[in-house]
């Protein structure tokens, strides 16, 4: 299945591939990701730091965001790069740099075609950004070409039973992905992550983990309107759809988060967030 779906892929026309990298561009850059992103920046500081990540390395990290990994990276020594699709996002965090005095650097860029000099990276990392890029034959071949021999790969990945994949096919129910459209949730699967990587990468090392500290302090319902309102694909989703259709849409989200949250005890959730922890050597 997973072929046949990069088959179909790889035979979009160039301007098919233009069309969908602007939608996804506008839809990334959509709403206010920045927020969004400040009740996950815990869980990404807490992964990072258990990367053994060494001062000094060169970092890139490939859709980076608003740098909730790279100002990280950054900020225990590393000299970091982060690129992604949304400019939005990379004003953001080279504000966020300037602003602490933190030696990291963003680009607007595109994942399937980085613009970036073969083995000019220590490490490469992609913390839920890269697993959306269309062509994942294409991101593999991107992600391998930019690191050194020997560097190390970190991604971390939904996976199909997460919360975020039940959330998305919730979205793609009412609002379908264009036709050939390989599921972005196929990077946590095990076996299709080993054959994506296996040309370029060695000692292929994979784990199911959660995302630590995913917390909220308000109720799923107060999490269903601030996806809605923040987070670019959910905005775009009931944006599309007629007002029945917005209200079934609510109520299966709110359904999807309290089924994978476990209640703080003060009217708050914590999510249960499961992703695909990927590390690699660079042949």
């Amino acid at each position: 299945m997973t072929i046949q779906a990069q088959s179909i892929a790889d035979t979009w026309t160039g301007e098919a591939i233009t069309a969908l990298k602007q939608k996804q561009k506008a839809t990334w850059e959509d709403g206010d990701y920045a927020h969004f992103a400040k009740y996950m920046e815990k869980g990404a500081i807490e992964i990072v730091s258990n990367w053994q990540l060494q001062p000094g390395q060169r970092l890139l990290d490939v859709a980076c965001g608003t740098g909730q990994s790279a100002l990280p990276a950054a900020r225990l020594g590393l000299r970091v790069t982060g690129v992604d699709i949304a400019q939005n996002l990379i004003d953001s965090a080279n504000l966020r740099a300037r602003a602490e005095g933190i030696d990291a650097h963003f680009d607007q860029g595109d994942a399937e075609a980085l613009q970036y000099e073969d083995a000019t990276y220590d490490v490469v990392v992609s913390m839920i950004g890269a697993m959306f890029a269309p062509r994942p034959d294409r991101v593999s071949h991107e992600l391998g070409r930019v690191l050194r021999p020997g560097g190390t790969l970190h991604m971390c990945n939904w996976t199909p039973d997460s919360m975020p994949a039940q959330m998305f096919k919730a979205i793609a129910k009412r609002v379908p992905p264009p036709p050939g459209a390989i599921s972005p949730m196929l990077w946590g699967d095990e076996s299709t992550v080993r054959e994506r990587l296996s040309g370029h990468f060695t000692n292929i090392r994979l784990s199911r983990k959660l995302y630590p500290k995913w917390r909220y302090t308000f109720s799923c319902d107060e999490l269903v309107t601030l996806f809605r309102s923040t987070f670019g694909p959910v905005k775009r989703a009931f944006e599309a759809i007629n007002t029945t259709e917005q209200q079934d849409l609510f109520n299966e989200l709110r359904e999807i988060y309290r089924t994978h949250s476990l209640p703080d005890g003060n009217g708050g959730i914590s999510i249960q967030g499961e992703y695909l922890d990927v590390i690699a050597t660079r042949r």
